[in-house]
């Protein structure tokens, strides 16, 4: 370790989610990059040139045996995250491993048994739980702000037309609209419902090489609370999030990544229907506006290290993330994906 406050990463990986999370790492108080590997060696150089990274590699073995790393974060593909997290773990390294941590609840708890053999913290990552506007929301409903939760909304879409050669489209890297979106609508339901799932539906459009491209889901939570949502990759949606409870709904527009500045949520109550107009008005409700004054990756960046060098409760836990996967396996299983 180079500076004892801060931790060192080495990164996994030159994608697109590698790039914004060496971005946050840029402006992060409790960490920066040390070093970068890659298939190829070229791109590996180019990657850490763009971000100021030391040390580039031609391989993921040697960021694994760079003794001035401290922490990994995987950002392969998610057929990989399973053996590339172990071999991480095993070299030494704590571990932040992209969502879903694995293609399935069996390699995730393999994970995580390698996690406790070899004493280090893993965390899967969900960038959003890292913002202030969810924790602040999460405060609003346990404080019932909507009363009891009945119901959660989300949806979770966007429109790709770039499917030959898109990881997401690739059935053998565990690609798929629910590996790749849908777990943050589960992860977000688990976390207001507080409570595990007892029952969970799902049904998809499938691409033609057998990935599943649009799914609508429910589930049912042994609390009674139901939750909904849809996923796609080829669609627009609004990709709100709504908590609806018997005192008013919560409304997030921006839930998944919500901006640095501004980010707003209302409450809001519908008005009963009115009989000569027939439908509900739900008026403008309350406004709440906060901001988080860094990136998204860098509070991400920063809460690991803080988990890691001052034992704080990791932002999601081990059952958290076994709960994920063991919904996803279900749903993938219902829609013909293994």
């Amino acid at each position: 370790m180079i500076d004892p406050r801060k931790m060192a990463w080495g990164i996994l990986g030159t994608g697109n989610i590698a790039r914004q999370f060496c971005s946050g790492l840029t402006v992060c108080k409790r960490g920066f990059a040390a070093a970068v590997g890659s298939r190829r060696e070229q791109l590996a150089a180019d990657f850490a040139r763009k971000f100021g990274i030391p040390k580039s590699y031609a391989g993921y073995e040697q960021v694994l045996a760079d003794s001035q790393v401290d922490a990994v974060y995987v950002s392969l593909p998610n057929s990989m995250h399973c053996e590339w997290t172990i071999r991480a773990l095993q070299a030494g390294k704590h571990v932040l491993c992209e969502k879903p941590i694995a293609s399935n609840e069996a390699e995730a708890r393999r994970m995580f048994e390698a996690a406790r053999l070899e004493a280090k913290v893993l965390v899967e990552a969900f960038m959003y739980r890292a913002h202030p506007q969810t924790q602040e929301v999460m405060t609003k409903i346990q404080g019932s702000a909507v009363g009891k939760v009945k119901l959660i909304r989300t949806s979770f879409c966007y429109q790709t037309s770039r499917i030959a050669g898109n990881i997401r489209f690739d059935p053998l890297l565990s690609g798929g609209a629910l590996m790749d979106i849908g777990c943050y609508c589960i992860n977000f339901s688990q976390m207001v419902a507080g409570a595990d799932a007892v029952d969970v539906s799902a049904n998809a459009v499938m691409q033609e090489n057998g990935v599943d491209e649009v799914v609508v889901a429910q589930m049912k939570f042994e609390n009674g609370i139901l939750a909904s949502f849809t996923c796609g990759m080829t669609l627009h949606a609004d990709n709100t999030a709504h908590i609806c409870g018997t005192e008013g709904y919560l409304e997030i527009p921006r839930l998944w990544k919500p901006p640095v500045e501004g980010a707003k949520y209302w409450i809001k109550a519908n008005a009963p229907v009115k009989p000569d107009v027939g439908k509900l008005d739900s008026g403008p409700g309350r406004e709440f506006i906060i901001s988080a004054g860094i990136d998204l990756y860098a509070l991400e960046a920063d809460d690991f290290a803080v988990t890691v060098l001052d034992g704080k409760t990791p932002l999601v836990s081990e059952s958290e993330t076994l709960a994920t996967m063991r919904i996803l396996d279900e749903m993938r299983r219902q829609v013909g994906r293994t």
